[in-house]
């Protein structure tokens, strides 16, 4: 009989699983932001040259100002990036997940033990390095960026 990955509650199988579901979640999450904030402030947009040519200026100072502050809000949680990243990687483990399943591609002709390992060897790579990619972007200061010499 052959051993199913549910039969192996260690496997790493139901790591991808979890995986999967993590990184789907938090791409709709993203998404979900990225998109109703971009709506809000695309609203907030077309309403200041409607409130300059009739309401006081700083009604219209103030829509033009939250518009900014969305902006802002939108570059500081990157939510368009991390959509695009996060739904990317969770693709990247659902592709691990259907080959394995079906031992196509790198599982092609493998047993179940040789197959395990070689799944679990890339979502561990796929996760390690979402992961250094998330912290290479949070560490990234550019005050600490030396400006090129040669263009002094």
């Amino acid at each position: 009989m052959t051993a199913t990955p549910d039969d192996q509650p260690n496997s790493g199988y139901q790591r991808l699983e979890q995986q999967i579901r993590w990184y789907d979640g938090k791409s709709v999450n993203a998404q979900r932001w990225f998109k109703n904030i971009k709506l809000c402030e695309f609203v907030l947009s077309g309403l200041v040259p409607i409130t300059a040519l009739l309401a006081d200026a700083r009604i219209t100072a103030l829509i033009g100002a939250g518009a900014v502050v969305l902006e802002g809000l939108q570059q500081l949680n990157q939510w368009q990036h991390n959509w695009i990243t996060y739904r990317s990687t969770c693709e990247a483990l659902r592709h691990e997940k259907y080959s394995y399943l079906a031992r196509s591609g790198s599982y092609d002709g493998m047993d179940d033990a040789r197959a395990m390992k070689a799944l679990v060897e890339r979502v561990e790579a796929l996760v390690s390095t979402e992961h250094a990619k998330w912290i290479t972007r949070q560490e990234y200061d550019p005050a600490k960026v030396k400006p090129n010499e040669s263009a002094a």
